[in-house]
């Protein structure tokens, strides 16, 4: 494998940042503190891949980076924390068990049998879930979080609630529609991001009883 130089000086630009003789406020950061930076810098890789340009997806790559490695440097200084190496070690590891085809010489006849295999090999590694929804960030809101539940909703075979009427003939339409439908409930002094959070509720209590094979709760 080739050297990476300019990774192990970031990884080393971090270290003394919050080393003693660094900068104080690099050192207050935890976990928890950085949770907006890494929101924001993640949605702004977001914007760079869908309208910007190499540089703009180069930048905001290394800022996500930045993130990672900020929080494998806090947890490097607990006792009994782990390492960028650690995190490195556990993904990789994880990325080959996930490609059977590739480091073991399991025969697949195509992309759906990747999927078929990632899927089987995924459900085994989170053998304590109780639910096929479970694993959806709680941190997700609104349409993403919806997006990601209709995704597993679908892959399961669980009801899927009808299609609005009146339907729009493009994705442009599409989007046009739904911002229709959010302006009107704003208007209309609803919070949208409030009321679909609920809604998400619902339908997730709603699955997760047909999932078990019960009725869900009026």
């Amino acid at each position: 494998m080739s050297s990476h130089s300019a990774l192990e000086r970031l990884i080393h630009t971090m270290a003394t940042l919050r080393g003693e003789d660094g900068c104080e406020w690099d050192r207050e950061q935890t976990h928890q503190s950085l949770l907006p930076f890494l929101i924001e810098e993640a949605h702004e890789l977001v914007d760079a891949v869908e309208t910007g340009t190499d540089e703009d997806i180069k930048e905001e790559l290394g800022d996500v980076l930045y993130q990672v490695l900020f929080h494998a440097d806090i947890a490097a200084s607990r006792t009994d924390g782990f390492t960028i190496d650690d995190v490195a070690e556990a993904v990789d590891t994880k990325m080959r068990r996930r490609h059977p085809h590739v480091f073991e010489g399991v025969s697949v006849a195509g992309v759906e049998d990747i999927k078929a295999n990632w899927q089987q090999i995924k459900a085994q590694e989170k053998a304590n879930r109780e639910s096929a929804l479970d694993g959806v960030p709680r941190s997700l809101e609104g349409v993403a979080r919806w997006s990601a539940l209709l995704t597993r909703a679908e892959r399961e075979g669980f009801s899927l609630p009808e299609p609005p009427g009146s339907e729009p003939d493009t994705a442009e339409g599409w989007g046009h529609w739904l911002l229709d439908v959010l302006a009107a409930a704003k208007s209309r002094g609803i919070d949208v991001e409030a009321a679909m959070r609920q809604a998400l509720r619902e339908r997730e209590t709603q699955w997760r009883a047909e999932e078990a094979g019960s009725s869900a709760p009026e």
